[in-house]
C-alpha cells in the first residue's frame, strides 16, 4: 500500500486517479492547488506525488523541490498536457521519478504506481539490510536452553504478529534491543524502517525534537527542519530504549500520540499523523517511577499491554558457554585470528562468573581475550581480571540465612516466568511484596 497525494486543478482527473490508485489498495489524498499540497505533505508521508505541470495561474513544476525538501523520499510523477522531452528533462532535473501525459488511462496510472511502489519497497529493504549489517553480532541470534528465556522469546513472536505495544524488561545488558529487533523483523512492519531513539543518550531538552521533529528556528541552533525519528519510521517501528529515563514532558506528548497517533513538530502548530508500533525498553522499576512521581501513571498502562522481562545471564547459566563460542567464532573472524576454543580453567570462569554486566560484559570479555590472547585457546588468563568465580549457589540444608535462600528461589523464578504478575502468583505473594524484595535483594 502507497500512501499517494494528486495535486491537479481539474476534478475529473483527481476522481479517475483516485478511483484507479483506491482500487488498487493504496490511499489518497486529493487537492487541487500547491498550498494545499503543502499542507497536506506537512501534516502526513507520502510515498508518491501525482503533480500536474499546469495548476490554474500556479506552475506545478516549483511544486517538485518543495515536496521533495521536506520529504527526500516521495517520488513525484509530473501529470503533462503537452508531453515533451524537454518537459520531461526539465521536471527530473528538478526531482521527479516520472511523468504521465494527458489524456491517460487507468491502466498506465496503475502500471506507474506498481513500478514506484517496487522501487520504495527495494529503498526500504536496502535501508534495512544497511543498518542489520552495521549492527550485526552473534547476540542478535536469539536461542536458548533455559526454559524461562525460551518462553520469553515464544511470546516475543506471538506478539510481534499484532499491533499491541511491548514493554520490554530486565537489566542492563540482558538483550532488550535484540529483542525488540527481532519482533520488528517479525512483525509485519519487517519492510519498512525501524528507528531507535535513546532516552538517557539524548538531553531532555532535545528529546522532544530527536521524538518528533522541530521547524528551521524552533529553538537556538536549529538552523533546518529536522521530521523527527517518528516521520522517518512511518509503517514501521519506534523503539524507545531506556524510557524511565524519559523527561515528563516529553511523556505526555508520547501519550498523546500512542493515543491519538497524532503529534506536532516542536515550534510548528500543524498536526500531523503517523503509523508506527511502539516498543519500549527499560532496565528502572517503572512502578516504583509512578510511585515516585517520575512516570506518568497513564502511560505506563499504555505501555504495559505485552510486558517481557528478558532473564539476567546469572540466571541462566547453561547459555553462558554456547554465547560465549559464538562470539569467539565472531571476534576470531573480525580480528584475523584461529582460536580452537577455551581451556578448562577459562571455561570454568566463564560458568561460574556472576555476569552484573549480562551479555554485554561477556560480549567484551570474550573481544578482549580473542585480541590479548596468544595461545591455541582462550586461558583463564586472557580473560578480564574481575572474571571470577562466583559463590556456590546455597542448597536447603546449608548453613546460610533464610534472606539468602529467598533470595535465590525469588531470582530463579524472576528468570523462569515472563512476567511479574506471573512470578508474584508462582510465589504465593503480591506484585507490592514482590517489588519490595527486589529491591531489598537488588534484583
Amino acid at each position: 500500500m502507497l500512501h499517494t497525494l494528486v495535486v491537479d486543478d481539474e476534478a475529473n482527473i483527481r476522481k479517475t486517479i483516485s478511483y484507479c490508485l483506491v482500487a488498487d489498495g493504496h490511499t489518497v489524498i486529493a487537492v487541487s492547488n500547491p498550498t494545499d499540497a503543502i499542507e497536506e505533505a506537512g501534516r502526513r508521508s507520502f510515498d508518491i506525488a501525482f503533480v500536474d505541470l499546469k495548476l490554474g495561474e500556479e506552475d506545478g513544476m516549483a511544486l517538485i523541490p518543495v515536496l521533495l525538501t521536506d520529504s527526500p523520499w516521495i517520488k513525484i510523477v509530473v501529470i503533462t498536457a503537452h508531453a515533451s522531452i524537454e518537459t520531461a528533462v526539465e521536471a527530473m532535473k528538478k526531482g521527479a521519478t516520472d511523468y504521465i501525459a494527458k489524456p491517460f488511462t487507468p491502466d498506465q496510472v496503475k502500471f506507474i504506481t506498481r513500478r514506484i511502489g517496487k522501487i520504495r519497497e527495494l529503498e526500504t529493504e536496502i535501508a534495512v539490510l544497511k543498518e542489520d549489517i552495521q549492527r550485526i553480532g552473534p547476540e542478535d541470534r536469539l536461542q536458548s536452553r533455559n526454559p524461562g528465556m525460551q518462553r520469553v522469546i515464544e511470546t516475543a513472536r506471538k506478539a510481534a504478529a499484532s499491533e499491541a505495544i511491548v514493554l520490554l524488561q530486565g537489566e542492563s545488558g540482558t538483550g532488550k534491543s535484540v529483542f525488540a529487533r527481532a519482533i520488528h523483523h517479525w512483525s509485519p512492519r519487517s519492510g519498512k524502517p525501524m528507528a531507535v531513539v535513546s532516552c538517557p543518550a539524548v538531553p531532555s531538552e532535545l528529546l522532544e525534537s530527536e521524538l518528533f521533529g522541530h521547524v528551521k528556528g524552533a529553538f537556538t541552533g536549529a538552523v533546518r527542519d529536522n521530521p523527527g525519528r517518528i516521520s522517518v519510521c512511518e509503517g514501521g517501528t519506534l523503539f524507545l530504549d531506556e524510557i524511565g529515563d524519559m523527561a515528563l514532558p516529553v511523556q505526555a506528548k508520547l501519550l498523546r500520540f500512542i493515543q491519538d497517533k497524532e503529534y506536532e513538530r516542536l515550534g510548528d502548530s500543524v498536526s500531523r499523523k503517523a503509523d508506527v508500533r511502539i516498543i519500549a525498553a527499560t532496565n528502572a522499576d517503572l512502578e516504583q517511577r509512578v510511585a515516585e512521581g517520575r512516570f506518568r501513571e497513564d502511560l505506563f498502562y499504555r505501555l504495559n499491554v505485552i510486558s517481557l522481562t528478558v532473564p539476567p545471564l546469572r540466571d541462566r547459566k547453561e547459555d553462558i558457554l554456547p554465547i560465549a563460542t559464538d562470539f569467539l567464532a565472531y571476534f576470531c573472524k573480525a580480528n584475523h585470528k584461529h582460536l580452537l576454543g577455551f581451556t578448562n580453567e577459562a571455561e570454568e570462569s566463564l560458568s561460574t562468573h556472576a555476569w552484573p554486566g549480562n551479555v554485554r560484559e561477556l560480549r567484551n570479555a570474550i573481544e578482549r581475550a580473542v585480541i590479548l590472547g596468544s595461545a591455541e585457546k582462550i586461558g583463564a588468563n586472557d580473560l578480564p581480571g574481575n572474571i571470577t568465580p562466583a559463590l556456590s549457589a546455597p542448597v536447603i540444608g546449608d548453613k546460610v540465612s533464610l534472606a539468602t535462600i529467598e533470595e535465590l528461589h525469588i531470582r530463579r523464578i524472576l528468570a523462569s516466568t515472563t512476567s511479574l504478575q506471573e512470578a508474584a502468583d508462582v510465589l504465593g505473594i503480591d506484585q507490592a511484596t514482590l517489588w519490595r524484595r527486589r529491591k531489598t535483594y537488588g534484583i
